[in-house]
């Protein structure tokens, strides 16, 4: 089988890792600091994330990027503002058989750059996008879970595909690898959207429309960009923009509920924070960029990033909800 690696043991890498692990000899986790690896590898948990859930013996950690040199398929689940210097440091690992697969659902600002395009940059258009409806703490327990996968080499999203499988955790090829990294996107904007109005304690029906009209705009904004409007009724897009917006998991989410609660934010200390400001600047550019007017961007934009009082934000939405 072949080997793999895995660059990041936070949440989502490490619970990648569990189950990829089920399917190869060995995994190689990467991460920066060498004692969280050397406690992986003494102990088989990784105690900052999941100090309760053993890790399968096959996982071993390691800070040393030359311990990749020999995998066939890396997967990315890092920060996107630290996705730019990784692809870097990899130039001496990977070859031209080399899938490196991005699990990261951001935007390089201001750019405009997916991640997908950023890992074309370097090294071509035969990487893999992995997105869908996922919490890292569902997968870590091996709970029933679903997601799609895209790419335009078919080859390599076929193995990605067989090293990812279980019983499990299902995947789903599409084709459009630009839909799916903005269907990621913008299930970010959404969950803020709906977590700003459950912050201000907005009715129900008025969230669920500000929902719909939410996916509503996703095609919008999806097609606008190359993207097919089918793949935002998949996994990656409606599935993960209802549970990003709905569910008290989602950090996303709960950024919004605390900015409808118009409670004051550690921004320098929050990479949630900084991540989502990118992400709505960047989106807010792409509308502008292709002339598409989006009430729910707009809402978004007003409130984190303009500071506009909530109420008032919504105030505006609402009359341009239609």
């Amino acid at each position: 089988m072949v080997n793999v690696g895995v660059i990041g043991a936070g949440s989502l890498g490490t619970a990648l890792a569990q189950v990829v692990a089920q399917n190869v000899d060995e995994v190689n986790l990467l991460l920066r600091r060498q004692s969280l690896a050397d406690s992986i590898n003494d102990t088989g948990f990784n105690t900052e994330y999941y100090p309760n859930t053993r890790l399968m013996e096959n996982i071993r950690a390691t800070t040393d990027y030359d311990d990749l040199k020999d995998c066939r398929v890396i997967f990315l689940a890092i920060p996107s503002s630290a996705f730019r210097q990784t692809l870097d440091n990899l130039k001496s690992i990977v070859s031209d058989r080399t899938v490196l697969v991005t699990a990261v659902k951001g935007i390089e600002y201001p750019s405009l750059n997916t991640m997908g395009k950023l890992i074309h940059e370097y090294y071509g258009d035969g990487y893999v996008a992995l997105s869908g409806p996922n919490f890292a703490s569902e997968i870590i327990l091996n709970l029933p879970t679903v997601s799609n996968i895209a790419s335009k080499n078919r080859k390599n999203a076929e193995l990605v595909c067989k090293v990812l499988s279980t019983d499990q955790f299902k995947i789903r090829v599409i084709d459009d690898v630009g839909g799916l990294e903005i269907c990621g996107i913008m299930k970010n904007i959404n969950a803020i959207a709906n977590g700003i109005c459950e912050g201000m304690n907005v009715n129900e029906n008025a969230r669920y429309g500000v929902l719909t009209k939410g996916f509503n705009e996703t095609v919008k904004i999806v097609e606008s960009v190359g993207g097919c409007k089918s793949t935002a009724n998949e996994y990656c897009g409606f599935g993960d923009l209802v549970l990003t917006s709905t569910s008290f998991e989602s950090r996303n989410h709960t950024l919004g509920m605390l900015y409808g609660q118009r409670l004051i934010i550690d921004e320098k200390g929050s990479g949630v924070v900084f991540e989502g400001k990118n992400s709505i600047m960047a989106i807010k550019d792409i509308c502008v960029k292709n002339n598409i007017e989006s009430v729910i961007v707009n809402f978004v934009y007003d409130v984190i990033i303009k500071k506009i009082p909530p109420k008032l934000a919504f105030r505006d939405l609402w009359q341009k909800i239609e």
